[in-house]
């Protein structure tokens, strides 16, 4: 299965190579080769980007093996949850997912399945401990190389949302994600003023009643 995957990614990666160096080529087609790009690689996804809120700090006040504690924690929290509502976990990297869903609709109600499974954990956990979960969504076309990355405007946006905006327990979504969700009964989306580049605007997703 391993073997099988490096190969699939490679052979993506090294296409993808080669066709960056073409267009690079005084007097290169750029349109053409732009469209052999996103005809080999487009794909529509729902992106999920998340990240612990605090975490840096905590990492300094507690040290390197806290910081180990906190990720397997999380991890065993949150990656079950992500199989279950059908995402694709491309990349883990410190306290960061980047995750996949071919439906807008299921990369929500996942999102919220985590932040209140996060909620729950945390009830019963020190405070210093405990997973203080950011999550960023977008949704548009992107560049899909394997299973190894995703590029794309929404991509960034929703990184941006979800690493360097959302607070703890919170969910932002971009103007796609609203205008794509259909059967999301109970929550509802409001607007925020921080809109990231990629995205023509942003929200709060609102799944519980206090927010």
């Amino acid at each position: 299965m391993s073997f099988t995957y490096g190969i699939a990614s490679s052979a993506s990666q090294d296409r993808l190579e080669k066709l960056i160096e073409k267009r690079l080529k005084s007097g290169a087609g750029k349109s053409r080769v732009d469209e052999q790009i996103w005809n080999l690689f487009g794909e529509r996804w729902a992106i999920m980007f998340t990240d612990l809120s605090g975490f840096s700090r905590r990492v300094a006040d507690f040290g390197i093996i806290h910081f180990l504690q906190t990720i397997y924690e999380s991890n065993r929290l949150l990656v079950p949850i992500i199989e279950e509502y059908s995402g694709i976990l491309l990349k883990v990297k410190g306290d960061s997912l980047l995750v996949i869903f071919r439906s807008v609709d299921e990369a929500i109600e996942c999102a919220v399945a985590m932040q209140r499974c996060a909620k729950e954990y945390n009830r019963k956990c020190a405070e210093n401990e405990q997973v203080l979960l950011c999550v960023g969504l977008g949704f548009g076309d992107v560049l899909r190389i394997g299973d190894s990355d995703v590029f794309g405007a929404e991509v960034n946006a929703a990184g941006k949302l979800g690493e360097d905006t959302a607070k703890a327990y919170e969910i932002l979504v971009t103007g796609s994600v609203k205008n794509a969700a259909s059967g999301t009964q109970g929550f509802s989306f409001k607007r925020i003023k921080t809109v990231p580049p990629g995205a023509d605007s942003a929200y709060r997703l609102r799944y519980d009643r206090h927010q």
